[in-house]
């Protein structure tokens, strides 16, 4: 299996995005990928909130404001943590462009 790895300085790991996921995000996010994968990083490496996710009870909401991106978006990364064959791992659900953010109880925010 394809797997990058991202760092996240806010989980103290490197988080997954494999192969699978980076198709469904190009795939139903076309505004997003492939032109502007290293938002991505980015956005896990310094975002502007963390929030956790009100549908994923393992799952938290990356999010960082581009000024530059489409007139003005929030790029939102999902990242799922949990269990795997006795491991606890760290990935890339999905990640989207949002002109404002709508889910989520806020966990953390830039000051």
């Amino acid at each position: 299996m394809n797997i990058s790895r991202i760092s996240c300085p806010y989980l103290e790991i490197e988080v997954e995005l494999t192969a699978e996921r980076e198709t469904h995000i190009a795939e139903r996010h076309p505004d997003l990928l492939p032109q502007y994968r290293y938002v991505i990083a980015e956005t896990l490496a310094e975002p502007d909130q963390v929030r956790r996710s009100q549908r994923l009870e393992n799952a938290k909401l990356f999010s960082r404001w581009y000024n530059d991106l489409r007139g003005g978006k929030h790029v939102v990364v999902v990242v799922v943590s949990g269990e795997f064959r006795g491991t606890k791992r760290h990935w890339i659900v999905t990640a989207y462009m949002a002109r404002k953010l709508a889910e989520g109880v806020v966990e953390w925010s830039r000051s």
